[in-house]
């Protein structure tokens, strides 16, 4: 685990920085490596004390922060607490989303080069083919599992219909579903 300890508006205390990294290390039953950790601690008006951690692993991102007016000790106690919270609940969603027996299939993504304006070539040139099997799952499921490989799309075959479907990403943060005219 990365763990990167910033203070501010406090003198830099290597006591503090050894907490917080003892504190971090029991958030590592809950995700898989490689963990970075970013680590915010601010003091301000000499009575908040502030503590931010943001966790980025294998294509998730969680933050935490916690308010303390007492010690920084406290506060990073509350923010690994609310950390720890969090993710307990996503690994219990996790374990909900169990795949769906169906019928998947074998698809293969091919990369065209674009012909430029000044060439004209009558045939696009293949630049990369990848096979891939688009597994059945809900469309829940689906955005969960997009989220957590972060992509911005992703081919699966509805558990339901047993179409393939395409899930993406908007420019507005919403999902947009893509599914076969019937």
């Amino acid at each position: 685990m990365q763990i990167a300890v910033t203070f501010r508006h406090m003198d830099t205390s290597e006591p503090v920085r050894n907490y917080v990294e003892e504190k971090l290390v029991r958030v590592n039953k809950y995700i898989e490596e490689p963990i970075d950790a970013q680590v915010v601690l601010t003091v301000e008006k000499k009575i908040r004390h502030n503590a931010e951690i943001t966790l980025v692993a294998k294509g998730i991102t969680i933050k935490a922060s916690a308010e303390v007016t007492d010690d920084m000790y406290a506060a990073i106690d509350a923010v690994v607490d609310k950390l720890d919270r969090q993710l307990k609940r996503y690994k219990e969603k996790l374990k909900r989303h169990t795949t769906r027996k169906g019928k998947g299939r074998d698809l293969t993504k091919t990369i065209f080069e674009a012909a430029s304006v000044d060439e004209e070539l009558e045939e696009p040139r293949v630049i990369r083919s990848h096979s891939f099997s688009a597994k059945p799952m809900s469309v829940d499921e689906a955005v969960m599992q997009m989220d957590l490989m972060d992509k911005e799309f992703l081919v699966f075959t509805d558990d339901s219909s047993e179409e393939v479907s395409v899930i993406y990403r908007r420019k507005d943060g919403n999902y947009g579903l893509i599914v076969p005219k019937s």
